[in-house]
C-alpha cells in the first residue's frame, strides 16, 4: 500500500452520514497531502468489494475524514484525515453505521444491513472493543454525539488491553510530536489494520475480521505542501507496544503481510 505521500443504518438520521463516492480526489480531497500541487490519494483496491466513503456529519457540507472499506471482511482499510488541533470532547455509546455501504436507501429494520458491514450487535460479548481509526482524541469537533467519527465504519476489533493501553498511549504521544514539529499544529494521519489471513485469521462472531495489526502513519506540512516531519507505527493486536518506523519501512512491512 502507498502511503508515503500522504504523509448506518441511522438511529437518528439527522446525526451522522456518509457518502461513498468513485473518486476521493475529486470529492474529499483535502484530508490527502498536495505535493506540488497535486493532491495524491492513497492505494484504492478495484472490485465491489471495497468502498470509498467520505464522512462528515449531516449538519455540514464539509467531510471530516475520508474511509476505504472492506465489505467482506466488514472493518476499514484505512482512513486519512487532516489534524488541525483538539477540542475538548466527551464519548459516547451511540454507534451508527453507514447505509450507502449496503443499499443506496435502507430501513432500521431490514435484514440485510449487516451484509457488508460490521454491526453493533457483532461486538457484543465479542471479547474486542470497537476500536477507533480515527481516534476521538484527535478530533476538533466539540459534538461527539454528532461526531462522524463513532460510524462502524471507522472502527474495527481491537483487544481491550491494546485499545485502552498502548495504542491510546500512541496517539496521545503522537499529539505532542504534532504539536512540537508541525507547523501549526497541522499533519495528516492515515491509519489502517491488516487483516487476520490464514491459520491465524479470526473472525469475530462469525462476521467481523479481527486485524493481525494496527498501524499509523503521520506527515507535516509546511506552507507549501512539503513534508517537514513524519513517522510511522505498528503493533499486532495486542497490548504490545507499537514499534515506531519510518513511513518507507512501514510501506514495506505492510507489504509483507
Amino acid at each position: 500500500m502507498k502511503i508515503g505521500l500522504v504523509l448506518l443504518l441511522f438511529v437518528d438520521s439527522s446525526v451522522v452520514v456518509g457518502e461513498v463516492v468513485l473518486d476521493f480526489s475529486k470529492d474529499c480531497p483535502q484530508f490527502f497531502a498536495k505535493p506540488n500541487g497535486q493532491c495524491t490519494p492513497l492505494t484504492v483496491f478495484p472490485g465491489n468489494r471495497y468502498r470509498q466513503i467520505c464522512q462528515r456529519q449531516a449538519n455540514q457540507k464539509m467531510s471530516e475524514f475520508a474511509t476505504v472499506y472492506d465489505t467482506a471482511n466488514r472493518i476499514p482499510v484505512y482512513l486519512v484525515y487532516e489534524y488541525v488541533g483538539r477540542a475538548p470532547c466527551n464519548r459516547t455509546d451511540v454507534w451508527y453505521i453507514e447505509p450507502q455501504v449496503s443499499l443506496s436507501k435502507i430501513h432500521l429494520d431490514d435484514q440485510n444491513k449487516g451484509n457488508n458491514q460490521a454491526l453493533n450487535e457483532g461486538y457484543v460479548n465479542s471479547g474486542y472493543d470497537k476500536g477507533h481509526l480515527y481516534p476521538v482524541f484527535h478530533t476538533n469537533t466539540q459534538s461527539c454525539v454528532k461526531n462522524s467519527t463513532f460510524t462502524l465504519t471507522n472502527a474495527a476489533p481491537q483487544n481491550p488491553s491494546f485499545n485502552r493501553g498502548q495504542w491510546r498511549k500512541m496517539e496521545s504521544d503522537v499529539v505532542e510530536i504534532f504539536r512540537s514539529k508541525c507547523s501549526q499544529n497541522r499533519a495528516y494521519v492515515v491509519t489502517g489494520v491488516v487483516p487476520s489471513t490464514g491459520n491465524t485469521k479470526i473472525l469475530v462472531n462469525n462476521s467481523m475480521n479481527a486485524p493481525s495489526h494496527f498501524w499509523s502513519a503521520y506527515c507535516c506540512p509546511d506552507n507549501n505542501n512539503q513534508s517537514i516531519s513524519s513517522g510511522g507505527y505498528l503493533a499486532p493486536n495486542s497490548n504490545q507496544k507499537p514499534t515506531d518506523v519510518t513511513v518507507n519501512i512501514l510501506e514495506q512491512r505492510n507489504k509483507s503481510f
